[in-house]
């Protein structure tokens, strides 16, 4: 998937964990196998292409498929899998894939905590030790090697943080009515929710709406918060947001 992965567990018996994340690099490998759209064989490259059926691919391919359905359903279009007439569901195949890897560890080794880093997005399981939460850095986007928040998962079992933007990897955000690369006020926004399947799609779709819509439609979500930073350097976030902070 073009990007660094990285596994921290805490607790668990020693060779179950070994096996678990064996088994968790694994399915990340295959899931880039099935979904990359910069692989010819891949099955989402040759469903494109009409050589496939859905239901002769995978499992997997229609899971994320009906996800990515949902997504597009509650951003009203703004998440898409489809635009400039192709099939593309990397949008939301890295955030499904890291929490997926998460769970399995998790589940498999009994562990009393388990985080899982995709390239930036995060999701947290569990505590990393006695009255200790999970912390996670947010990138600030104007400067390097900087946080903008730090996000505490203090009091919940499950959180999750993605972020969407162009400091990094450039424009490629891609506003789903044109086809082109979004044109936004935004640098990046960072969604906080229990599953980073979601909050990384809401981070894509917020992030090409702009400050204002991105915004009023976040503060919609139930469970979500979110931080948006813009190019004029001026910080927005949602009502609930302070409470994650720490």
């Amino acid at each position: 998937m073009g990007t660094v992965f990285s596994f921290d567990v805490r607790g668990g018996e020693p060779a179950a964990v070994r096996a678990a994340l064996d088994e968790a690099a694994a399915g990340l490998h295959r899931a880039d196998e099935v979904f990359s759209t910069y692989r010819d064989d891949s099955q989402i490259s040759r469903l494109a292409r009409g050589e496939l059926t859905v239901g002769a691919c995978a499992p997997e391919v229609a899971e994320v498929l009906g996800l990515a359905a949902e997504a597009e359903r509650v951003s009203d279009g703004w998440f898409s899998t489809r635009y400039a007439g192709r099939l593309d569901p990397t949008g939301i195949v890295k955030g499904w894939a890291v929490e997926r890897a998460a769970r399995r560890v998790a589940a498999a080794t009994g562990a009393r905590g388990v985080g899982v880093n995709g390239g930036g997005d995060v999701q947290v399981l569990g505590v990393p030790g006695a009255a200790r939460p999970w912390r996670v850095g947010v990138s600030d986007p104007l400067r390097p090697g900087g946080l903008a928040a730090v996000v505490s998962a203090a009091g919940a079992a499950e959180l999750a943080v993605a972020t969407s933007g162009s400091a990094e990897r450039g424009a490629h955000v891609v506003d789903p009515r044109t086809g082109r690369s979004a044109v936004t006020d935004l640098l990046s926004v960072t969604v906080v929710a229990p599953r980073l399947t979601w909050a990384d799609c809401w981070a894509t779709a917020a992030f090409a709406m702009g400050a204002r819509e991105g915004l009023r439609w976040l503060e919609s979500l139930e469970g979500v918060e979110a931080l948006l930073i813009t190019a004029g350097d001026e910080v927005r976030c949602t009502g609930g947001l302070g409470g994650r902070l720490g």
